[in-house]
């Protein structure tokens, strides 16, 4: 089926349509309603978005044209009635799948009682609620003192605001590959593409960047020893305070503990150790930005507890109230307590229907036995995924399968990347076809199954609910193995 197959004919939408119908597209058969600008696999030729009326960015729908009237479980359903399994989760918002029942009915509860209670103002029972259902699922007990906030960017800059407040330091040392927000803030601190900062400099200044565990973005061998990566990335960071920000003046070391828009890459435990040694050796602040690797997507509530490590900071948002917006810091009270009254605050941050669905998530964690069923669909996942790199024609081109829980990515590259780490010297028939993980993933829509991809290489990353069934999974697999054998039948 055609890509046009998926994409709504937008009766109902005039905004959608284009502003011009000169150059109208060709008709016939299986091509009808389909605008020859949208061949290549998905990607968009001729800017179509361009001869449209300008109500909405170019960033909007940039993934797909598909209009999206209802979601329910790990299904969502397009305007033209085409049912699509959700890999995304809204990128890793709706853990609990769509419209979870509990959480949607905890939400229609509050606004029947209190919509807004601005926290500066007064407390609400949810905002006071959450907290209570937090505490013990923290990694650490450490991690006693929240403030809630609406968005990811929102709560990584009021962590950011934080460690220069607590330690009187300027300088924060990021990841490269790290991925933080496109607010001006953090902007400053994302080091995953630099198309999220292109032409808007001067960003913020007193950020360093040190290398992240990741044989690909180091140009290594794939075979490269974990130990040596992480040996490597731990004395170029011993570089940076030597030679680039003083550890007197640097406040924090920030770090999503895997990888998102970078890649999907967990970091080693002895990775994250390392950084705690430092750390504590020189009086920093450890940040862990858990946005999209939190709330149950690897396995267990927090990453985190995977190596054992505490951060001195933690922040959270995406599954936190599955798709309500609402987002959190949390620190030692002794920590926090070094902010005067009044600096920290927003007019919608911790907003009372919102606090309600995360009360209801945390809930349906332990009732609906979630973490358990993240890790039975995640072995189920990565086992499919290494049996489908042993068929011949794949093997050549599926180099990777990463990750934690159902947090997963998968890289598409050629020998020569494995090999050496770039294909740079390699001859152009060795050499990945182009655009490889787009077309993927604009093959999975046709197949009826949303999948994205992530980073500056090809990489497709699998986000699906957490409580998603053995038989969405199998089905999901099978539409991505598809996908995949389609794309290197055409090169």
């Amino acid at each position: 089926m055609a890509l046009s197959g998926v994409i709504s004919k937008f009766k109902s939408y005039p905004y959608l349509r284009k502003a011009s119908s000169n150059t109208a597209p060709e008709h016939s058969g299986e091509n009808k309603g389909r605008d020859k600008r949208w061949e290549k696999g998905g990607e968009v030729v001729g800017d179509d978005r361009a001869e449209r009326k300008p109500n909405f960015t170019r960033d909007a729908g940039s993934c797909s044209d598909t209009v999206i009237k209802s979601g329910k479980g790990s299904y969502v359903e397009t305007e033209d009635g085409r049912k699509l399994l959700d890999f995304t989760c809204g990128i890793a918002v709706t853990n609990l799948g769509h419209c979870h029942p509990k959480v949607s009915e905890a939400a229609a509860k509050q606004c029947m009682t209190l919509v807004h209670g601005q926290c500066s103002v007064a407390f609400h029972n949810p905002y006071l609620q959450l907290i209570d259902q937090l505490l013990p699922l923290m990694p650490h007990p450490s991690l006693d003192t929240f403030f809630f906030w609406n968005s990811g960017a929102e709560a990584v800059e009021a962590s950011i605001k934080l460690a220069r407040t607590a330690t009187g330091r300027q300088n924060v040392i990021v990841m490269q590959g790290g991925y933080h927000g496109r607010t001006f803030g953090t902007m400053g601190l994302t080091r995953s593409k630099t198309i999220y900062s292109e032409r808007v400099g001067p960003l913020m200044p007193g950020v360093f960047v040190t290398p992240f565990p990741f044989w690909h973005q180091m140009g290594l061998p794939q075979s490269t020893p974990e130990e040596e990566l992480v040996r490597q990335c731990l004395f170029q960071l011993d570089m940076v305070l030597k030679q680039q920000t003083t550890a007197a003046d640097t406040a924090a070391i920030l770090i999503e503990p895997v990888i998102g828009e970078g890649g999907y890459i967990p970091a080693p435990a002895s990775f994250l150790q390392g950084l705690r040694k430092i750390c504590d050796q020189h009086g920093i602040l450890l940040i862990h930005d858990e946005v999209q690797c939190g709330f149950g997507r690897t396995g267990k509530m927090f990453y985190s507890e995977y190596s054992g490590v505490r951060p001195d900071i933690m922040v959270m948002a995406k599954g936190l109230a599955n798709g309500f917006p609402l987002s959190a810091i949390v620190s030692q009270k002794a920590i926090m307590d070094k902010m005067a009254p009044g600096t920290m605050g927003g007019t919608y941050a911790g907003n009372a229907v919102s606090c309600a669905a995360a009360v209801a998530v945390t809930k349906a964690f332990e009732e609906e036995k979630i973490l358990q069923n993240v890790q039975a669909r995640s072995k189920q996942l990565f086992a499919a995924l290494e049996d489908f790199r042993k068929e011949p024609e794949i093997a050549s081109v599926l180099i990777d399968v990463r990750g934690k829980g159902l947090m997963v990515g998968a890289e598409f590259g050629s020998p020569a990347v494995q090999a050496q780490g770039s294909d740079n010297n390699a001859g152009a028939a060795a050499k990945l076809p182009s655009k490889f993980a787009s077309r993927v993933s604009a093959k999975c829509m046709e197949r009826g199954m949303l999948l994205l991809t992530t980073s500056v290489f090809e990489v497709v990353r699998f986000m699906p609910p957490l409580n998603i069934s053995e038989a969405d999974m199998r089905k999901g697999i099978e539409i991505f193995k598809d996908a995949v054998r389609e794309v290197v039948r055409e090169g």
